[in-house]
Order: C-alpha cells, then sequence, then structure tokens
C-alpha cells in the first residue's frame, strides 16, 4: 500500500510539473511597481492633503463642540431643568452633525479616491496585458499576495461544470 501511495505521488508530480511547463506563469510585485508611478505618488499626495483637511475641519467643530459642552456643564447647576434640557437636545444636535460631517468626509474622500485611481489602475492593466502578451506570460501573480492579476490562459470553469453535470 506504501509503495502504491508513492507511486501515485510520483505520477502526480510528473503530471503537475508537465502542466506547469505548458502554462508560461509569471510573478510581479505590484505595490513597487505602483509605488514607481509618478501619476501615484502625486495622486497619493493630493489625497493625503484632502484627508487632512477634512479632519482638520472635523476637529475643529469637535473641539468648539466640547467647549460648548464645557460651558454648559458648568453653569448647568445655575440653570433651570428647561434651559438645562434645551441645552442638551442642543448639544446632542452638534454631535449628530459631527457624525453626518465625518460620514459625508468619509464618503467623499473615498469617492475622490475611487476617481483619482481610477486612470493609473487602467493605465497599469494595460501595461500588464502588453508585457503578457509580449513574454507570451499566461498567467501573472503578484508576488506579495497570492492573487491572480491577469489570466490569459484557457479557463477549466466549463469544462469543469460539464464534468460535474452542471
Amino acid at each position: 500500500m506504501k509503495k502504491l501511495s508513492v507511486l501515485f505521488a510520483a505520477v502526480m508530480m510528473f503530471f503537475a510539473v508537465g502542466v506547469a511547463k505548458a502554462q508560461k506563469i509569471a510573478s510581479l510585485d505590484v505595490a513597487s511597481v505602483l509605488n514607481a508611478m509618478p501619476e501615484k505618488k502625486k495622486t497619493d499626495e493630493q489625497l493625503q492633503a484632502l484627508s487632512a483637511s477634512k479632519q482638520t475641519e472635523i476637529k475643529k467643530q469637535a473641539d468648539a463642540a466640547q467647549a460648548l459642552f464645557v460651558k454648559y456643564q458648568g453653569e448647568s447647576a445655575k440653570q433651570t431643568p428647561e434651559v438645562n434640557k434645551q441645552r442638551e437636545a442642543e448639544l446632542q444636535k452638534l454631535q449628530e452633525n459631527l457624525q453626518s460631517l465625518s460620514q459625508t468626509a468619509q464618503k467623499d474622500l473615498a469617492d475622490k479616491t475611487d476617481a483619482a485611481y481610477a486612470p493609473i489602475e487602467k493605465k497599469f492593466n494595460d501595461a500588464l496585458a502588453k508585457a503578457a502578451k509580449a513574454n507570451g506570460w499566461d498567467f501573472v501573480f503578484d508576488s506579495n499576495n497570492p492573487a491572480l492579476i491577469y489570466k490569459g490562459g484557457a479557463d477549466a470553469t466549463a469544462a469543469v461544470k460539464k464534468e460535474l453535470g452542471l
């Protein structure tokens, strides 16, 4: 039984080597390529500046709300319950506005990030496809992440579905 499993393993290794030789596979350090692109560096700087300005705006409003909270808390003993209740409602509204501003800033930053990186991603993918075709690579994997980033080889999906009767 042990000889049979060794023989099976040897046959599988031989088969795997044969299949691997039939396909041309390459790896690519996607991060280093993207980080070397001047367009990405410029976009990163612009997005960081936008993020910093949004954070500064939010912090300024949060500091103003905190100062108002401290002021109201110090004066609460001298005020009527109605005034204190009104001030609580005002502070609650300020808190809701801050949360809304923060969510809007995050959404705006995400939208601008997507829009700014779209042409960079297209340029990268076009260059990758051109290089893969020129060098005869069927598959290109990211060397930092076990992810397939280019597929030019045959797709086995239909054959496997047929074998499964799907």
